[in-house]
């Protein structure tokens, strides 16, 4: 996973208008369709380490993450809404679900899939894509940090225990070098992958007895079959499932439609992401009926399909699960045999550029409002705290709605002033009470102490020219001012509101005064 900020104009990103962003016309390019098929061999290439890491995350064979890969990633590439989004098993739904495959077992891990592909059908449904603009940017980065800080505290117990051999550190020291390294020298072939064939070489020739992946389960030897999950279908069962898959729904949609709109940026296209949200629903049930642990965008593999590869269309996502299934099941032996301290290496790797780091720097503490940091940090611990980032996140936002009211609220100014009018009767004084700000719930609340009810003169002018009404509490506060005044045998008259404010005053209150 990268960055979440807008990736800077490459050769990539100044050719994609010019680049075929359509199956059909790919396949008529020669050149376009030889860039679709090697970006998505790289992918796949990329896909293995990941998915059989985040399967023995979420505590499951590693088959479970590798046939979810497999079929997501083709599934999406008929259903989805962003061509060359490429979505497969990832860390943030392993962390999410993996108590249930701890807890329960896999049929109710798998039920657990399920569900949560139909929660996110009805999501989209209900057009929770546009929602997504109500997640304030300090919300998503401390949702990406806690996403970073759970992936390298899940490598953890593979790398302290009594049964843990000391060669092991070393190993994976060398591990997180190479994937250092070697980008610098080369992108042709992923990092991570070098470091796994480095390393497997090494202690195949040595033969140190260390724990591999053949120890975590049995890697596929056939096609993905039909399953169907063993669990009563009753109500207890839905208590148990329900809160887990919810929490996969909605952090499935969060992180595929900040995927698609920084695919969005670079490739200067639009994505349907209502499309994409009940495509990712589609693509976790077929996830879920073939035994795998559902997933959704990947954020690091989408940047070396688009950016580095160039890939623009769907071709590259279905080749990447394809080719994914033909490495997996032609050479499964020799994936058994890959070393734990290489796929630590290479989560520890993921965590690292997983993390906002520039969040965190001193600068941009001291430029970043306070209120700001303190939602990302929420975010954060919440999450942590949890391993929930379904928590996290709704924790989050409404630690941001708080405070973005109390700083809306304190922004509503009262100014006061003397006049006088002359009427029939003769000269007559008025007290003028100028309301200037924005007012809702958070600052009308006070509003009715701002006034001098037994001091003021018998007119009293409540001038909202400056002012906006946006709910009921606000029309109920102004309510209770002219009430005040009236018991005392004054009128107060509220002026300056036309549009909606006045609407909504006109339809809540019917209390007016004159001189509207």
């Amino acid at each position: 996973m990268t960055s979440l900020s807008t990736a800077p104009v490459d050769s990539a990103h100044q050719h994609s208008q010019q680049q075929p962003d359509t199956v059909l016309s790919a396949l008529r390019n020669p050149r376009q369709l030889k860039t679709e098929i090697l970006a998505g061999l790289v992918v796949a290439l990329a896909l293995i380490p990941e998915a059989i890491s985040f399967s023995i995350l979420a505590g499951v064979p590693p088959q479970v993450g590798l046939f979810s890969s497999f079929v997501m990633a083709v599934t999406i590439a008929v259903v989805g809404g962003r061509p060359a989004m490429i979505s497969a098993a990832t860390g943030a739904i392993a962390l999410v679900i993996a108590p249930v495959a701890h807890e329960y077992g896999l049929d109710y891990f798998i039920a657990t899939v399920i569900l949560a592909g139909l929660l996110q059908i009805v999501l989209a449904l209900l057009g929770v894509a546009k929602l997504m603009r109500f997640i304030p940017r300090s919300v998503m980065t401390g949702f990406v940090n806690a996403l970073a800080i759970l992936i390298f505290t899940a490598q953890l117990p593979h790398l302290f225990g009594d049964d843990i051999p000391w060669i092991v550190y070393p190993l994976v020291v060398v591990g997180l070098a190479i994937m250092v390294l070697v980008p610098r020298l080369t992108t042709v072939i992923p990092a991570p992958l070098i470091a796994i064939v480095l390393l497997t070489g090494a202690v195949l020739v040595s033969g140190w007895k260390l724990p591999n992946v053949s120890d975590q389960g049995e890697l596929p030897e056939s096609l993905p079959a039909l399953f169907i999950p063993d669990v009563p279908l009753s109500v207890e069962t839905l208590q148990i499932i329900a809160p887990y898959a919810f929490a996969m729904a909605i952090v499935g949609i969060m992180e595929s439609l900040m995927t698609a709109k920084l695919v969005d940026d670079i490739t200067d296209t639009h994505s349907n992401k209502t499309r994409e949200s009940w495509g990712q629903g589609i693509a976790n049930i077929a996830s879920g009926f073939f035994g795998g642990m559902g997933g959704c965008a990947m954020i690091g593999q989408t940047m070396i399909n688009v950016k580095q590869s160039g890939a623009r269309t769907r071709i590259s996502t279905f080749l990447a699960g394809t080719f994914l299934l033909i490495l997996v099941l032609a050479l499964g032996d020799i994936v058994g045999l890959i070393p734990m301290a290489a796929l630590v290496a290479v989560m520890i790797m993921v965590s690292v550029a997983t993390f906002d780091w520039h969040s965190i720097r001193p600068t941009t503490l001291r430029l970043m409002p306070w209120s700001e940091t303190a939602v990302m940090l929420v975010t954060v611990i919440a999450t942590v705290a949890t391993h929930n980032l379904a928590i996290g996140v709704v924790l989050g936002v409404i630690t941001a709605m708080i405070l973005f009211a109390r700083r809306v609220a304190h922004l509503v100014l009262i100014e006061k002033v003397w006049e006088t009018d002359v009427d029939g009767d003769g000269t007559i004084d008025i007290r003028r009470y100028a309301v200037k700000g924005e007012l809702f719930w958070a600052s009308s609340n006070d509003l009715v102490y701002q006034f001098d009810y037994a001091g003021d003169p018998d007119t009293v002018i409540i001038d909202l020219t400056a002012a906006d009404i946006w709910d009921a509490s606000t029309v109920a506060a102004l309510d209770a001012v002219q009430s005040k005044y009236s018991a005392r045998g004054k009128e107060a008259r509220i002026i300056g509101l036309d549009g909606a404010s006045l609407q909504r005053l006109e339809r809540l209150s019917g209390k007016l005064g004159d001189g509207h």
